[in-house]
């Protein structure tokens, strides 16, 4: 399977319309029993998320997973920050990319590859309030059976 493929659990729509994506990168997720289980169900939330490198690892933050319903003592805070599991060289180039250049990391989807929750990171630059609106008007402009398709 490629990078972002597999069962969607998860999409965030609202970072391409805010940020501009560079490059992408799979990243799996360090999750609890009960965790997994929310995201299998599809109760989780990225709108607000963030991933940030610190200390040499890669930390999602600001990511809601609902606690899951028959778990009751065994459930972690919601908004906890989740590990995510990248290769070294991986690491240190995202460092690289995200310190002091404007750029950050926003997650993209989740998605269940091979049992496993796997994360598609984004690399991304902010947009300005006139790129959102022309790139809006681009949109637009395509004719509707060309929306979705990036040739035409």
């Amino acid at each position: 399977m490629a990078k972002g493929e597999g069962k969607v659990v998860a999409q965030n729509k609202k970072a391409r319309h805010d940020y501009t994506i560079v490059d992408t990168l799979e990243a799996g997720m360090v999750l609890t029993g009960t965790e997994i289980k929310s995201v299998r169900a599809a109760r989780i939330n990225l709108k607000d998320g963030f991933a940030q490198v610190k200390n040499g690892e890669v930390w999602l933050s600001n990511v809601h997973i609902a606690p899951y319903e028959e778990g009751n003592i065994w459930n972690q805070e919601p908004e906890r920050r989740r590990k995510l599991l990248l290769h070294k060289k991986q690491i240190q180039k995202l460092e690289q990319e995200t310190k002091g250049t404007g750029m950050t990391l926003v997650p993209l989807k989740v998605y269940i590859k091979d049992g496993y929750a796997k994360l598609l990171l984004g690399l991304a630059k902010g947009k300005h309030d006139y790129d959102k609106r022309e790139s809006i008007k681009r949109r637009e402009q395509k004719p509707r059976y060309c929306a979705r398709d990036e040739s035409c």
